[in-house]
């Protein structure tokens, strides 16, 4: 009986034995070593991921599309785009039919700049699927280069409704950005900014946007959250001490320099901001120290060398005003309020022809900054000619009343006011002046009663002239608020230059200069400033 058990027993287990050892198939040789290609190129083990390409390759004879791919996106990283386009093609011909090897293809044109061809080949890989989020937002972006707006918007909404991203939303509000929509891409940043609360350049810029339209609130609310999730966010950190340089708290923004400082120690913004803090402290030296140091990190950069000459203008030392507003004017010929300090230090120079030259071509250019015309009718007056001087009077109101229509909340610079009020009175035009506030009409009567009783007074001594320059510097933040983003002098997100760069002076400036003595002569300047001018 046993025996019998054990025969029919034997049978059974042998078989099962013959189906639990049949052999692996064989991969195909093509494919065989893929899967080690796949690991060391995760590992970031470059060289070893290529020595086995090379073998996998020669027993293929060229023929594994695996490892061609793999090889090309080697190449790319190591920065050799013109090698790994021509592998990127070779995969596309041996499988025409990927979208992957054609969106490959055409982000290798796009990396060589050749926006157009990458433009077709994301367009063939758009057919063979529809629904890639990426093949969509890169053909948004190659649009965007090639400056052509509106299929850029129509692409990055596409992809927007395929799979929400936050480099689509950032793209998208550049494009708004750059066809002057700036309303339209605060919109997308917002919805960006809900759809990924915690993305710091979302947050950034969005804060950037709203402090150019002057509602320091929401910029700071804003920056304030990208400061929360980043700390050492250099960009909201650059924002932030700019808001807060703008408002006059001068220690708070040197603080928030110096945690920006220690991210990055070689920031030509930075650098001209906290020379700016210094000039609103009167701390000149200092100031000059980190203007020059923003200029030679930046030497190309027309705000730097504005700011310096602003500041040697008041330390008069119009010599060296003059070397850097040239400069500047050589860089950005266009901005009226360059000619205008240049034709101040011209005058305090005592060359009137060229000052009058300069101060012609600040009135033709400028077409909103009241000081241009202001500072032109002193020099006008104090030389005699008061008939033009009353032309430039008379445009100066026009602007006043064209900028107070514009904006009812528009607060001018008391300093100008006070200076026009005695412009007018000594050209006799009190009754026509528009300077005059409801509440302040028992603080304005005495100057223009001083001014009316002494007519024939200096009004182009280095005071007023002072005066009126240090004025225009800081009227100059305000009129930039009141114009607009698109009037920046960037188009760019990186800060603007009223964040980041701040052209513009503090709004509290130093006090005037010192008058001219009695004679004319001009006042003598101590070996201190002698020596910062050196």
């Amino acid at each position: 009986m046993a025996d019998e058990e054990n025969a029919t027993v034997l049978p059974v287990s042998t078989e099962a034995k013959k189906r639990r050892a049949p052999k692996a198939p064989e991969l195909p040789i093509v494919e065989r070593r893929n899967w080690l290609i796949h690991q060391h190129y995760l590992r970031k083990d470059y060289e070893t991921c290529k020595v086995i390409i090379k073998e996998q390759l020669q027993e293929t004879s060229g023929m594994c599309e695996y490892a061609i791919y793999v090889q090309a996106l080697i190449l790319r990283l190591e920065g050799k785009i013109q090698e790994s386009l021509e592998l990127f093609q070779s995969c596309a011909i041996l499988n025409p039919n990927s979208s992957d090897n054609l969106k490959q293809v055409g982000r290798s044109l796009f990396l060589l700049g050749k926006h157009k061809a990458a433009i077709e080949f994301y367009h063939e890989a758009a057919k063979l699927n529809e629904k890639d989020w990426e093949i969509i937002h890169n053909l948004g972006v190659c649009y965007y280069f090639i400056k052509d707006f509106k299929h850029a918007e129509e692409h990055l909404n596409t992809a927007l409704q395929i799979h929400k991203h936050d480099k689509t939303f950032l793209m998208l509000g550049k494009v708004h950005l750059l066809a002057g929509e700036s309303d339209k891409a605060i919109e997308v940043y917002k919805r960006g900014v809900e759809f990924s609360p915690e993305n710091t350049e979302l947050l950034t810029t969005l804060g950037l946007l709203f402090l150019q339209l002057g509602k320091y609130q929401k910029a700071f609310e804003h920056l304030g959250n990208a400061l929360t999730f980043d700390p050492n966010n250099y960009k909201a950190i650059l924002a932030a001490g700019s808001m807060m340089q703008t408002h006059g708290d001068f220690d708070v923004a040197m603080n928030k320099y110096r945690v920006a400082a220690c991210a990055v120690r070689e920031s030509p913004p930075l650098w001209n901001n906290i020379g700016l803090c210094f000039f609103g402290k009167k701390k000149y030296v200092a100031a000059i120290s980190c203007l020059k140091r923003a200029h030679y990190l930046s030497p190309f950069d027309w705000k730097m060398l504005y700011n310096l000459g602003l500041v040697h203008l008041t330390m008069q030392q119009y010599a060296s005003a003059f070397h850097f507003l040239s400069a500047a004017i050589n860089l950005n010929p266009r901005m009226g309020e360059l000619y205008m300090l240049l034709a101040v230090a011209l005058t305090n120079l005592e060359d009137v022809e060229n000052a009058t030259r300069a101060y012609e071509q600040a009135a033709n250019l400028d077409e909103s900054n009241p000081m241009v015309n202001l500072n032109f009718a002193i020099f006008l007056y104090n030389h005699g000619d008061k008939a033009r001087a009353l032309d430039q009077y008379q445009e100066l109101e026009r602007k006043v009343n064209q900028l107070r229509d514009s904006s009812s909340n528009f607060e001018f610079d008391p300093e100008l006011m006070d200076m026009a009020q005695k412009m007018g009175a000594a050209l006799q035009v009190t009754e026509s002046l528009v300077w005059t506030k409801p509440g302040k009409d028992s603080k304005s009567k005495p100057h223009s009663e001083a001014a009316a009783k002494t007519p024939g007074a200096p009004l182009g001594t280095n005071q007023a002239l002072g005066q009126a320059m240090s004025s225009a510097a800081s009227y100059n933040k305000n009129l930039q608020l009141a114009t607009g983003v698109s009037k920046g002098p960037s188009t760019s997100l990186e800060p603007e230059p009223g964040v980041e760069d701040a052209p513009a002076p503090p709004a509290d400036p130093p006090g005037p200069l010192e008058p001219q003595d009695p004679d004319g002569s001009k006042p003598r300047t101590s070996k201190r400033k002698s020596k910062v001018e050196e």
